[in-house]
C-alpha cells in the first residue's frame, strides 16, 4: 500500500490580521489573502519556494480558514493520488466524509492546486484529503 503524506496544514483564525501580523512578525511566514471568492482563507508559506514548490524536501506549507462553530480546530491536509477511492476507504473503515460546498458528496476543486475533501476519522479528528494537480517541473527532463 502507497503511503500517502502530509502535505499542508489547515488552522482556524478569528481575526484575520491579527493571526496574519503574528504568523508573519513572529515566524517570518508568507502570508496570501485570497478574499470572500475563497471564503477568505489565507495560504502560508513557511519556507523559501522554488518554481514548484518549498525548496527544502519535507517542509510542507500552511492555510488559515475563518473560524466557525463547524471549524474550530486546525487540520492537516493528507496528499492522494486517487480522491473518490480515499474518500470510499475513508468510510469503508469508519471514517465520515464531509459533504463539501456543492452539498453533493463531491469533493470541491481548488483552482490550481487539486480536489478537496474533508473528513472526519474514528477517534474524531477533522482531517483533509487533497489529490494534487499536477505540476509542471521547474527543470523538464
Amino acid at each position: 500500500m502507497t503511503m500517502n503524506p502530509v502535505v499542508h496544514f489547515e488552522m482556524p483564525y478569528e481575526d484575520q490580521a491579527r493571526m496574519k501580523r503574528f504568523y508573519e512578525t513572529a515566524f517570518g511566514w508568507k502570508a496570501n489573502v485570497l478574499g470572500p471568492e475563497m471564503g477568505d482563507y489565507v495560504v502560508v508559506m513557511t519556507s523559501e519556494h522554488g518554481a514548484t514548490g518549498p525548496k527544502e524536501p519535507g517542509r510542507i506549507d500552511g492555510g488559515f480558514f475563518k473560524k466557525s462553530k463547524d471549524t474550530q480546530t486546525p487540520s492537516i491536509v493528507i496528499a492522494v493520488d486517487d480522491i473518490h477511492e480515499a474518500m470510499k476507504k475513508v468510510t469503508e473503515t469508519g471514517g465520515t466524509v464531509l459533504d463539501g460546498s456543492t452539498g453533493n458528496g463531491e469533493p470541491d476543486e481548488i483552482p490550481g492546486v487539486g480536489l478537496y475533501a474533508g473528513i472526519i476519522d474514528t477517534e474524531g479528528n477533522r482531517v483533509s484529503l487533497l489529490q494534487p494537480t499536477p505540476r509542471m517541473s521547474a527543470h523538464p527532463e
